[in-house]
């Protein structure tokens, strides 16, 4: 690769890793808009429906958000019915989130959209899953170099 070929958009891998979640958040948003939740807000869910009642903290690392886009993320949600933010009572310095009747009930619903958002567009569940696992391998080692500085 020549030396203007390294700064062509076409061959940045984060270019294309950022145009590609855009592009499954709208293949998503019609599913949700369904549900009348956001993209963050189903991501927040899956995680709560994997383990419920944990820390913002935990909630943070887990998304990959600081607190600053979570919380207002979280609010929204708690307005929504669909999580409870309460003060741990064994230490009052961390807010933990739990899921609402209507969070859990939720989740029945939400048990299709993933599937409906890649038969949408026309993506093989063996290609999907490949894909999948790369990036959460890819995740892993740039979040480790990440973590280290």
């Amino acid at each position: 690769m020549n030396r203007d070929d390294a700064l062509r958009l076409d061959n940045q891998t984060c270019f294309a890793l950022y145009a590609c979640s855009r592009e499954i958040t709208k293949l998503y948003r019609p599913f949700l808009d369904e549900l009348g939740i956001t993209y963050t807000q189903y991501v927040a869910l899956l995680a709560l429906w994997e383990q419920d009642d944990v820390t913002v903290k935990q909630l943070g690392a887990r998304l990959y958000l600081d607190s600053g886009t979570l919380t207002p993320l979280l609010k929204k949600m708690e307005a929504a019915g669909l999580v409870e933010r309460v003060r741990d009572p064994s230490d009052e310095r961390n807010v933990r989130i739990r899921l609402t009747g209507g969070g859990q009930k939720l989740k029945e619903r939400a048990y299709e959209v993933p599937g409906k958002a890649f038969c949408r567009a026309g993506v093989p569940a063996e290609e999907s899953e490949e894909l999948r696992d790369r990036l959460a391998a890819f995740l892993r080692r740039i979040h480790q170099t990440t973590m280290e500085e």
